[in-house]
């Protein structure tokens, strides 16, 4: 499984339906999650640019993207911005390839 960060923002509508009739929304996108195979992990709301958060289990990257594309076309949530997230335990072997990519990289103009 691969671990994903979705960052969402309600619209207005949303949130006066929200007010109105509040309901379990972890339940639900959980729902969601695990109809392509997933899980979530964990949904936060907060202050500031957006409204929270929510941190997927999927089994890869066209399973996120369903997802994100799913939740985005019902236009209750706006701004959606999904992430890929890499384990501490992971980030030696990334900086190993960025090594071996380092030294076959070229700048710009030379």
């Amino acid at each position: 499984m691969t671990k994903y960060v979705l960052f969402f923002n309600y619209t207005n509508d949303t949130w006066a339906n929200l007010i109105k009739n509040p309901s379990d929304r972890l339940a639900a996108v959980r729902t969601t999650a695990r109809s392509v195979g997933g899980d979530i992990e964990s949904m936060y709301y907060m202050f500031g640019k957006r409204d929270g958060f929510l941190v997927a289990d999927v089994p890869d990257a066209a399973a996120m993207a369903a997802i994100s594309i799913a939740v985005a076309s019902t236009d209750a949530v706006e701004n959606l911005e999904t992430h890929e997230l890499i384990a501490p335990s992971d980030l030696p072997a990334v900086l190993e390839k960025a090594g071996t990519a380092q030294g076959s990289y070229r700048v710009p103009g030379t």
